[in-house]
């Protein structure tokens, strides 16, 4: 059975570390933080606890998920992709195209497996609109639109685009199924010098499918709401909701005899699987 190891067990790496954990795959942990490191031994009693990656290397482990701040991201990966580990990088992979490139080609060479953490993929609410999609229930893909917002956590060494907006890139990238071909992004520095806050960003995909992201860490309320219309219909999913329901409406704009005529059809909750978006990826 392969052998994982989590590499950062802070806010969103105690989430891989209980994940694998619960798949019988969790190997080692590995945590710069010597509380931390106190706090995963309480946790997770008989698993193997290392200061850095470089000492972890003497337990064997097959792979490794990178779950670290993300200016830490491309060294790390590159390291244990050095030592031929297969690599599952918490996203953004890297916090450069360069990089990123650099870490896809060692990976070919090295014959390794090079993952980037794009959890949200393997949601099922993201799921079925992908289905509804490919079975035309929506018609033809018009516009797309995420908001990502909060009030905090800010970080200081990536900017909310960074920080946030990979999420929706990810799914714009799995509905449309190309690449866009252009971007224009603008937004806001107002806590620290040189880190955005809050930006806009407007992206158009071939076929005249356009689609928005909208992100703050800056903002009253948390809102993650994401809206794909269709020439047929449209559907909406709400993350940040208590019910969490993904709806669909049979609405749209028809031409008859030359104008424009509202439909307005019913709204109705589409059920999906009931599985955890990370035990999935």
């Amino acid at each position: 059975m392969a052998k994982f190891a989590v590499v950062g067990a802070g806010r969103w790496g105690k989430n891989h570390v209980r994940t694998l954990h619960e798949l019988g795959k969790l190997a080692a942990i590995v945590e710069t933080d010597a509380g931390r490191r106190q706090e995963m031994a309480a946790l997770y009693p008989g698993v193997p606890l290392f200061a850095n990656v470089q000492e972890s290397l003497a337990a064997g482990l097959d792979a490794y998920v990178v779950a670290t701040p993300a200016a830490s991201h491309a060294a790390v990966a590159k390291f244990l992709l050095e030592q031929g580990k297969h690599v599952l990088v918490e996203k953004p992979i890297a916090l450069s195209a360069k990089e990123g490139l650099l870490l896809a080609e060692m990976a070919e060479r090295k014959g390794c497996k090079l993952m980037v953490g794009h959890v949200l993929l393997y949601h099922p609410a993201i799921r079925k609109i992908k289905e509804l999609l490919d079975q035309g229930a929506l018609g033809r893909l018009q516009y797309m639109y995420s908001n990502r917002l909060n009030l905090g956590t800010v970080r200081t060494e990536e900017n909310i685009l960074w920080s946030f907006a990979p999420h929706d890139i990810s799914i714009f990238q799995y509905f449309v199924g190309q690449m866009p071909e252009s971007v224009v992004c603008e937004g806001g520095v107002f806590l620290q010098p040189g880190v955005h806050d809050t930006t806009m960003t407007v992206l158009h995909y071939p076929e005249n499918v356009v689609a928005h992201i909208f992100v703050s860490w800056l903002h009253p309320f948390k809102e993650h709401r994401l809206v794909v219309i269709g020439s047929k219909g449209m559907v909406s999913f709400e993350d940040s909701s208590a019910r969490r329901e993904l709806l669909f409406y049979e609405k749209g704009i028809d031409w008859v005899a030359g104008e424009p005529v509202t439909r307005e059809g019913a709204t109705r909750a589409i059920e999906c699987e009931k599985k955890m978006p990370l035990t999935e990826e």
